[in-house]
């Protein structure tokens, strides 16, 4: 990987989880499984991996195909509604598996919830032998547990298999001080801290994700994912979106875009 590239403390990148949101695979409309952004997720993986020697597992969520407050609406309860929408990112996950690997990025789903006849059931030894062999993991189900957000799927996956960043692709590019869409002088700030997320209840990642991370020393990287180059950029290093990080940070931080 590039020379630039590395963690806060100096030492190259490795291992990186990235959490992709459900509503970013649903494309404009943010509901289905949108061709672009699979063939647009699809190159910019491979782009990263064929400039980076970084090892790469994914957390796909599943809001483009249900999210618990629609099952609500319905009439059904909310640990059923989780579980339905843990299906739903097995389905985000296939998608991703069959676009990367018609790229020639090999790939291994494996879910929290056993279903063998489409996926590999989780094991974390496994999942850490397939990374060694450049193998892009996803992840799906979750935590595999109703009440739990993908995010916090995303960080215990991290801590479980020693990733150096949670990287959070979002369709907004960082944390600002006020909120963007309502306030002109708005500005985005590229390093909060996890006490600063959860003291202000900012909005960007779920609370027990960001204590989580905050627990085991995890930074976080919060970004818009559809521009082009931006997962490479992140690996070489380059200040992108804002980092949120354990280490004291100066200004008070209002709000989140």
């Amino acid at each position: 990987m590039s020379d630039t590239g590395g963690w806060s403390d100096g030492s190259p990148l490795q291992r990186v989880v990235l959490k992709i949101s459900g509503e970013i695979l649903g494309g404009e409309e943010g509901f289905g499984l949108s061709p672009q952004v699979l063939q647009y997720l699809a190159e910019e993986i491979s782009r990263l991996l064929q400039h980076s020697s970084l090892q790469l597992a994914l957390v796909v969520g599943g809001g483009n195909i249900l999210r618990g407050h629609q099952a609500s609406h319905l009439g059904i309860d909310r640990a059923t509604a989780d579980y339905m929408g843990m299906l739903g990112t097995v389905i985000n996950a296939l998608a991703l598996q069959s676009a990367l690997e018609s790229r020639g990025v090999p790939t291994r789903v494996m879910t929290a919830i056993e279903m063998p006849a489409v996926a590999e059931p989780y094991v974390r030894r496994r999942a850490i032998r397939h990374l060694e062999k450049g193998r892009v993991v996803i992840f799906g189900c979750g935590t595999g547990n109703p009440f739990f957000s993908t995010d916090t799927a995303a960080v215990l996956r991290a801590s479980e298999i020693g990733a150096q960043e949670v990287w959070k692709g979002t369709k907004v590019d960082g944390v600002y001080t006020k909120d963007p869409m309502v306030d002109p002088e708005a500005r985005r700030l590229s390093r909060v801290t996890f006490d600063e997320i959860l003291q202000q209840d900012l909005r960007v990642v779920d609370p027990t994700a960001a204590a989580l991370c905050k627990e085991n020393g995890i930074p976080m990287v919060i970004f818009r994912l559809m521009e082009e180059g931006v997962l490479l950029r992140l690996a070489r290093g380059e200040v992108v979106g804002t980092r949120v990080e354990q280490k004291e940070s100066k200004g008070v931080r209002h709000g989140a875009g």
